[in-house]
């Protein structure tokens, strides 16, 4: 059984769900309901999921694009003991929706900020999509423009991570081309499509292989996505045996670091850095 709500002058993070209204927290609603103010991304979206559960707040509006007066508003209001709940269209606040500016802005000014979880696109993602997700990487919507979207991927195509990204349907099939451009055919990747809603599809496949399955059917490319990428390959400490470490002692005899330790790679076929060290250490 949850705590009684108690009401206090408070910024209340509030996620909402990304699909099914099922998913929707008892807390969540009695939060809304005792809020004096909801800030939502956008109103018209938002009014119909109060309605769905009987909550007559009064909204206004905040989004990305809102100035410095809104902003400044609605900490007035705050600092003037009022309690705001903000939420987005979809899923918990600022994970790639509005809201950091009111947060900073809030903590600034020694307002309560209260989170109030509850669905989020990329965690349950994640949980599904069976990458390794003890790390991941959150990098939301890819640049819409191909030349920094492919230079974004690039950035990236070394690291170990699982890597999260959203994307929407009108640019789902660009981002998978260049992810493929960047990363190969090889690398796996997991397709989340419309999650928690009726045509909610996961698909796990090599990038190779996904590229001509979502090509094949534009119902594949509907609906709001979040793609997962598996990490690169970590690369192994390479340890170096008895005979390379003879081949380098006795280079070192009669070369330099350097020349000997080029000289024991071609010979031993270790890597020519790792001999480089260890010839190194040998001079400390």
């Amino acid at each position: 059984m949850s705590d009684p709500v108690k009401k206090q002058a408070a910024l209340y993070i509030v996620a909402t769900p990304i699909g099914n209204l099922g998913d929707m927290t008892g807390r969540a609603v009695e939060i809304m309901k005792m809020v004096d103010l909801i800030a939502a991304e956008d109103t018209r979206h938002s009014g119909r999921l109060l309605q769905h559960f009987g909550v007559a707040t009064r909204m206004t509006s905040y989004h990305d694009f809102s100035d410095e007066t809104r902003v400044d508003d609605l900490i007035g209001k705050l600092s003037g003991g009022l309690s705001i709940a903000l939420i987005s269209d979809a899923g918990t606040p600022l994970i790639s929706d509005p809201g950091y500016r009111l947060v900073v802005r809030a903590r600034q000014a020694g307002i309560p900020v209260i989170p109030i979880p509850g669905a989020c696109a990329l965690t349950t993602a994640l949980s599904a999509a069976g990458l390794p997700s003890d790390r991941f990487v959150f990098e939301g919507f890819p640049s819409a423009k191909r030349v920094a979207r492919l230079k974004q991927f690039e950035g990236l195509l070394k690291e170990v991570r699982t890597l999260i990204f959203y994307e929407s349907p009108h640019r789902i099939l660009d981002c998978v081309q260049d992810l493929h451009a960047v990363f190969g055919s090889d690398r796996e990747v997991v397709l989340c499509r419309e999650l928690t809603k009726t045509f909610e599809s996961i698909h796990g496949d090599t990038l190779g292989n996904l590229l001509p399955w979502l090509q094949q059917d534009d119902n594949r490319q509907r609906g709001e996505f979040v793609v997962l990428v598996k990490g690169a390959e970590e690369n192994p400490v390479q340890e170096l045996d008895g005979d390379a470490e003879r081949v380098l002692d006795i280079l070192l005899e009669e070369l330099s670091t350097k020349q000997a330790a080029a000289m024991a790679a071609r010979i031993t076929g270790v890597k020519k850095n790792l001999l480089y060290q260890r010839a190194l250490s040998r001079m400390e």
